[in-house]
């Protein structure tokens, strides 16, 4: 049975503790939905109503394209081990942009100074409610480990390349929604 809370509640933090992947959903008025998964090491808790992810460059920048078209977001964890959970975080989402202070503050304060590279935005997330429920229909996994693949991909890419796969690749949305990537873009 679904239950609803008002912010995050202690037992629901350590939840999130447990965890090893997480999934985002966005969209925008007449946009395709968004869905994404995520590794659990870039999730913060901030507070009782609060979350952050630090995000990194991939194919697409949907999430920061919804976000600045609409703003509503959530986050999906689910337990793949121990007791069936479900747990949606809904809420307000903004991105913090790597070009200013407040990223830098955030990965100092939260990724201890340490941002990877390729690391594009920090993803907020203000929630207005917690939903969670049984999670019964959810299969058993067993986690095997984070793949090398993105890290690889990043410093194959190095900085100037990951700025030239940003400008060819990230400053839009599929549905041609501007993500706000480039500080000067419209």
């Amino acid at each position: 049975m679904a239950q609803q809370f008002q912010c995050l509640e202690q037992k629901h933090q350590d939840f999130i503790l447990r965890q090893q992947m997480f999934f985002t959903s966005t969209a925008a008025d007449g946009s395709r939905i968004n869905i994404s998964p995520r590794e659990i090491g870039a999730l913060r808790v901030l507070d009782q109503s609060t979350v952050i992810y630090l995000d990194r460059t991939g194919s697409g920048n949907e999430t920061a394209a919804h976000i600045l078209a609409d703003g509503r977001m959530t986050i999906m964890l689910r337990a793949f081990a121990g007791p069936p959970q479900i747990m949606r975080l809904y809420g307000t989402g903004d991105a913090v942009n790597w070009s200013t202070s407040e990223f830098t503050d955030l990965v100092a304060t939260h990724f201890n100074g340490e941002a990877p590279l390729g690391a594009r935005q920090i993803m907020r997330l203000s929630i207005d409610l917690v939903q969670t429920s049984c999670g019964f229909g959810v299969p058993l996994f067993a986690y095997e480990g984070e793949r090398a693949s993105l890290e690889n991909w990043a410093n194959n890419k190095g900085s100037d390349g990951i700025q030239g796969h940003w400008e060819s690749e990230n400053l839009q949305s599929m549905d041609g929604l501007p993500t706000g990537l480039i500080p000067s873009q419209p």
